[in-house]
């Protein structure tokens, strides 16, 4: 399995190694438990850091300010192999939850020669039996126990790492992410205007209408203007839509500009291709290389389906057998707009193998629609990774350019 920017070699909830790669890697990190050894965990908060060094059985606990990190994480390091008794040179394990935080604290412990791993929260096993003790050292003791069982082998699914993007491929996600804030905060102020006007029995129009001169001659129910003050408020939130709508079309030229670069990088390059396929937009395009072609790799299928949230989830326990619809565990926004794409997908490639097969199989009813073009999203998406990897093209699509 290749090594990622910024990612330990340890490997990752997204790229899962094959049998014979997963055994190595195994005996290798049981040779790496034999050999001495420290762990640590970090339990992040704003206040404080709350952080646990792990050898032989003993834990030991140190409070780090998130202004002082800096300085003293490499001090308390060196004093925990001091206490522990292990050489300067000795490897040194962590590992941190993923939140608000985001990566900074990975880069940081990775630039100090910390092997470092971000573990997906909602991959750390919890009891169900009873209420549980939670603090900040009862999770850091939890992490560092996950931790090591991971380093040893013991168990294939113990904990989920993340896999982190290089800052480059990270600070890349930033226009198509911005831009989705934006349309959604449009969204919320167009139905802000719709609904106060619907308090006064107007319906509206086209929104290319709607200005502050349109509530200035728009009448209520009754054809008296409206009150001053909803006059006012109206004013407020056309001006705040209109910021919106210039600053939705700035980012839409930057990400068309970018996509369209004459001297293209790898990840542009692999836009380019996908926009040439008839029913894929420059938008779709950008968010799939992003997102997911753009610097993660892929060892089938299944887990690019896997990885969208876009497989399914069965229940079957004895005679009871079940379909619980996907698993909605991966990336939403690809997830989201594969659904979209497919919808797009059957509408311009209709004589392409997905969309026949659509059509066969859940062309009767609506219902059956919209389950099957979940099937078909997920069909989609691999089919696009093939064609982005290896420049397989989707049989009976169209290629414009």
């Amino acid at each position: 399995m290749k090594d990622r920017p910024g990612v330990s070699s340890l490997g990752s909830n997204n790229q899962k190694p094959k049998e014979g790669t997963m055994r190595k890697a195994i005996l290798r990190l049981k040779s790496i438990v034999l050999d001495q050894v420290l762990t640590m965990a970090f339990e992040l908060s704003d206040k404080n850091w709350k952080v646990i060094f792990s050898h032989g059985g003993k834990n030991r606990f140190y409070n780090v300010y998130p202004d002082e990190s800096r300085t003293r994480v490499p001090e308390i390091v060196a004093r925990a192999k001091k206490k522990f008794g292990l050489p300067e040179d000795c490897r040194v394990f962590s590992c941190y939850e993923a939140g608000r935080d985001g990566f900074w604290v990975h880069r940081f412990l990775v630039s100090l020669g910390i092997e470092n791993l971000v573990i997906d929260p909602a991959s750390i096993e919890v009891p169900r039996k009873h209420r549980r003790t939670k603090t900040d050292r009862v999770d850091a003791e939890k992490l560092v126990g996950l931790l090591i069982r991971h380093l040893r082998g013991e168990e294939k699914n113990v904990l989920k790492v993340v896999a982190v993007p290089s800052e480059k491929d990270e600070d890349e996600m930033r226009l198509h992410r911005e831009r989705e804030k934006c349309v959604s905060e449009r969204t919320r102020l167009r139905n802000r205007i719709r609904s106060l006007l619907v308090t006064q029995g107007v319906r509206m129009g086209s929104w290319k209408e709607v200005n502050a001169a349109y509530i200035e001659r728009v009448l209520k129910w009754n054809g008296e203007k409206l009150g001053p003050k909803l006059q006012d408020a109206l004013k407020r939130n056309i001006a705040r839509m209109e910021f919106v709508d210039a600053q939705i079309k700035e980012l839409d030229q930057e990400i068309r500009k970018f996509v369209n670069d004459k001297d293209p990088c790898e990840a542009v390059k692999k836009m380019q291709k996908l926009h040439g396929l008839k029913g894929v937009g420059i938008q779709g395009a950008r968010i799939l290389v992003a997102e997911f072609f753009g610097w993660r790799t892929f060892d089938g299928g299944k887990q690019v389906g896997a990885l969208a949230g876009l497989t399914g989830c069965p229940y079957a326990s004895g005679e009871m057998e079940r379909e619980q619809g996907i698993s909605k565990s991966g990336n939403y926004r690809i997830r989201t707009l594969m659904v979209e794409m497919a919808w797009s997908w059957q509408r311009f490639q209709p004589h392409s193998r997905l969309s026949r097969w659509f059509k066969e199989r859940f062309g009767q009813g609506r219902r059956h629609r919209r389950i099957g073009i979940v099937a078909l999203a997920r069909k989609l998406l691999v089919a696009l990774w093939r064609y982005v990897e290896f420049g397989i093209v989707p049989e009976g699509a169209v290629v414009v350019r």
